[in-house]
């Protein structure tokens, strides 16, 4: 594993809950990649707003934002399995793979300029949910996780969103506008 590989998962150390071997690497193969596209370090991580969009900023960094509605996802899809048993059909790991990729494209979006972070020309071009379908499809990752990144935000309003899809929108939207968004 690389240095940015173990970094990676010392901020994010949930990934460890996918349990498809190749689909966890792959995934911290797609952060790699973000980091590096974006001109960032992992240690960067802890800089950057996990949102620009709250007038008057934010104190909730990225990985905070991505950790926590991580959890939830995999606190979602528990207790709905325990509830409903094979009655519901969930891929943990595809949600949970999902849950930490959906943003992976900010890392492309935002730039850091004069000591701010703001949202780049790459950014202005393509929005982190299409940064993020690009860089896992060059990894492989499966199109289920791909529709969950593609579809989180409102890109996805008109799109019939998968069942992991739509734990992932609404635990995402639960925290940004708890938090102000």
């Amino acid at each position: 594993m690389t240095d940015v590989r173990a970094e990676v998962l010392e901020i994010y150390p949930e990934i460890n809950e996918i349990a498809d071997e190749g689909l966890r690497n792959a995934t911290l193969s797609v952060y790699e990649k973000a980091l590096g596209a974006g001109g960032w370090q992992p240690s960067d991580l802890h800089r950057i707003p996990f949102t620009l969009l709250i007038k008057g900023g934010t104190n909730v960094t990225f990985p905070e934002h991505v950790r926590t509605v991580a959890r939830m996802c995999i606190a979602m899809c528990d207790l709905m399995t325990d509830a409903y048993g094979d009655r519901l059909d969930l891929n943990r790991d595809h949600l949970i793979a999902g849950a930490f990729l959906a943003d992976v494209g900010k890392l492309i979006e935002f730039e850091e300029v004069d000591g701010e972070v703001v949202k780049g020309h790459k950014g202005q071009m393509l929005r982190h949910p299409f940064q993020g379908v690009g860089l896992c499809y060059e990894e492989g990752i499966p199109q289920e996780v791909m529709h969950i990144i593609a579809v989180h935000s409102k890109e996805g309003d008109h799109v019939a969103r998968t069942p992991e899809a739509l734990i992932f929108h609404h635990a995402d939207f639960t925290d940004f506008e708890v938090l102000g968004g």
